[in-house]
């Protein structure tokens, strides 16, 4: 397994911790080695510094000049004065003597060029035969003028920096050691606390995955993104749990409402199953009624079925082609139905063009709907006005009308009124419509008759334009996307 592989398995609050401990570990290394190197910049600038100031006066470098001495014989100790460092005087020819220092420096080829007058003075690092680093600094110098030049060496051991260096190294490490280790189990305190309310939160997935018990709820205090994480969480187990008993609610309905024409049905079926298996037979009447009966129950079940396919289907997939949609065109083909179903009324219309984006097939059955609500409550001989203007669809009838306590319920799901529950039908119809309308980008509603009179008035407001866009042909009532 690669180490990447190995790092994602390991458990969420353990890779935050070494994200934290690394990160920590990278930020005192750097900081650390920066503060070595500066340190080590300084002494060595110091070092530097100190050899510089070396600037003997005439008197002194005579006295030097006089004490130097041929090796392996060495000057008195303190015939270099103050200096406190290794001197070593260097002539054109490359010999040297030894002024002070245990040792003699190495007499390299910048030495031997200050000596010889082609350089006025230099600073580099040199090595004594017995392994020992030495800082140098070589200068030109004359006992009087007009008098041969010499150079003078006088070099200081690194050590005198080095040591410092390497316990200051050590510190640093040690230091580092302890902030990765600190910074390791504060990364780790710190997943664990931040990360509880994400346990909280899988413990709470995994119970509702275990019992299917959607009341669970985390405790959402605070705006971080946890509490906003746990905020959309108790919101999506609230929207389950309130679609789960919208579904156990429809099935319920559904149930109840297939029971009444299931039963009728069968009994009418047993009745006239006795009547063919005792041989008395039913006066031709009674079995037209029976038979009629049976029709009507069959037909209302299957509609009944057809209303609940269209509400269990999804709001995103239409059964039908999306398209532009001449709305006044369909509520003609409507009206001309319910003039079918309710040819002792008298209907009237005025419908002005108007087109929409939707479903032709759903909005015309939600036109088809509205029209049979009215022609269901409408006395003989009573008007049904149709008006379509600036598109709102408004389907006014003269019947009972509907209290004012019911209005609010209307559109729900097999809700009827107590006067239209003798009345056949599904209690789905406006639910269909409400739906459909909402589909297309409008709004549905019913109110009492704006005029006072007795009835009932249905609204439907579409969203759309009097002429179709450019793209649509007059003579076509539906476009179909390109």
């Amino acid at each position: 397994m690669s180490p990447a592989a190995r790092f994602r398995a390991l458990p969420l609050r353990s890779r935050l911790a070494l994200l934290v401990a690394v990160a920590v570990a990278v930020a005192v290394a750097a900081v650390a080695a920066v503060s070595w190197v500066m340190v080590r910049t300084q002494l060595r600038d110091q070092l530097d510094q100190s050899l510089r100031a070396t600037n003997p006066n005439v008197q002194v470098l005579r006295t030097l000049r006089d004490g130097c001495v041929a090796p392996p014989a060495q000057a008195q100790p303190d015939i270099a004065g103050d200096l406190n460092a290794t001197v070593q005087i260097v002539f054109a020819d490359g010999t040297h003597c030894r002024v002070s220092g245990r040792t003699d420096l190495p007499v390299t080829p910048t030495a031997e060029e200050t000596a010889a007058g082609q350089r006025s003075k230099a600073l580099y690092d040199a090595t004594t035969a017995d392994g020992t680093d030495m800082r140098v600094y070589t200068f030109a110098a004359r006992t009087q003028p007009g008098a041969p030049v010499f150079a003078i060496s006088v070099a200081k051991p690194l050590a005198d920096i080095e040591k410092p260096l390497s316990t200051l190294a050590w510190v640093l490490l040690l230091v580092s050691g302890i902030g990765v280790v600190g910074a390791g189990a504060a990364g780790l305190w710190v997943a664990r606390t931040g990360l509880r309310p994400v346990d909280e939160l899988t413990g709470a997935v995994e119970h509702i995955a275990r019992t299917e018990d959607l009341t669970v709820r985390i405790p959402d205090d605070g705006d971080d993104e946890i509490a906003r994480l746990s905020r959309s969480f108790n919101s999506m187990t609230a929207a389950l749990a309130s679609s789960q008993e919208r579904q156990a609610q429809l099935i319920a309905d559904a149930g109840h409402e297939l029971r009444t024409p299931l039963t009728s049905l069968r009994t009418n079926i047993e009745l006239l199953a006795r009547s063919e298996e005792t041989g008395r037979a039913i006066p031709p009447q009674d079995r037209r009624e029976l038979l009629a009966s049976v029709k009507a129950q069959m037909t209302e079940l299957a509609a009944l079925i057809g209303d609940l396919q269209e509400l269990s289907r999804p709001d995103a997939v239409p059964h039908g082609p999306l398209g532009v949609v001449a709305l006044h065109e369909i509520a003609a083909s409507a009206l001309s139905r319910a003039r079918l179903r309710g040819p002792e009324l008298v209907f009237t219309s005025a419908l002005e063009p108007w087109y929409v984006r939707g479903e032709a097939a759903a909005l015309e059955r939600a036109v088809v709907n509205v029209l049979d609500n009215a022609v269901k409550f409408s006395p003989p001989g009573a008007a049904v006005e149709v008006s379509l203007r600036a598109g709102e669809l408004t389907v006014r009838d003269h019947g009972p009308g509907i209290p004012a306590d019911d209005l609010p319920y209307v559109f729900e799901r097999f809700w009827r009124s107590p006067s239209a529950r003798a009345l056949p039908g599904s209690g789905l119809g406006l639910s269909i419509v409400a739906r459909t309308v909402h589909r297309a980008g409008g709004t549905a509603a019913l109110r009492a008759a704006a005029d006072g009179g007795p009835g009932t008035e249905a609204v439907l407001r579409f969203p759309g334009a009097p002429t179709p866009p450019p793209a649509v042909g007059a003579p076509a009532s539906v476009v179909p996307d390109q």
